[in-house]
């Protein structure tokens, strides 16, 4: 029996990328494509708010296709279903068994997955599920993984650290309510450099606004 053909939740941060290298590092699986949702007004992935452009070196970087599904901003959970049900059946079409997530420990967040794919004859699986999120950070870190902020939570975390390398430093500033791996919504990433990569995708600073209550940090192609 071969390898087990696997679409990868792709959202171009640092959880999405260590699942990579999880799931390589897994016999049982061969990862064949990235899915991400792009703000189709922003021209941006939803939420990390990368721009498209990184988001395809990044992909091209870990020598795989990424399957971009456009949604409106704003985006209701009707709207955002719909595209999510044609990448499943696109995914079927394709012979594909697995749909994988980088999700940590967000119950919820796991059973909605769990409940959208039942019956659709892909299987959930969620690689890094359940890992101490102080060790993952830590890991991820000491594995060579390089990220950037993109985007944080000021109710959360100081609104100073968007645009900050995601590293040791970085885990001795959050304050000790904030996930280290931002879990619960404290901050988001850009991977740029890591095992999962053939080659880093380099990136320089651009500028930093708020916008909806957020705190965005732009990232550059260098």
């Amino acid at each position: 029996m071969g390898r087990l053909r696997t679409l990868l939740s792709w959202s171009s941060g640092k959880d999405s990328a260590w699942t990579l290298h999880a799931l390589r590092n897994d016999e049982r699986y061969e990862v064949v494509g990235l899915l991400t949702t792009i703000n189709c007004v922003a021209d941006r992935v939803a939420m990390h708010a990368v721009r498209t452009e990184l988001l395809r070196k990044q992909a091209a970087a870990a020598k795989l296709p990424v399957w971009e599904l456009s949604i409106p901003s704003p985006c209701s959970n009707e709207q955002y279903e719909m595209v999510m049900r044609q990448a499943i059946e696109r995914a079927r079409c394709e012979r594909i068994a697995c749909f994988a997530f980088g999700d940590l420990f967000l119950r919820d967040v796991r059973e909605y997955r769990e409940q959208k794919l039942r019956d659709t004859g892909l299987t959930p699986i969620f690689p890094i599920w359940g890992r101490d999120t102080h060790e993952l950070a830590r890991e991820m870190i000491a594995g060579g993984l390089r990220a950037r902020l993109t985007c944080i939570d000021p109710r959360a975390i100081s609104a100073e650290l968007a645009g900050r390398e995601f590293d040791l430093q970085l885990l001795r500033d959050l304050p000790p309510t904030a996930d280290p791996c931002g879990e619960r919504g404290e901050f988001h990433t850009f991977a740029y450099d890591g095992p999962m990569f053939a080659a880093p995708v380099p990136v320089c600073s651009g500028e930093v606004v708020e916008r909806d209550g957020f705190v965005f940090a732009d990232l550059i192609p260098a």
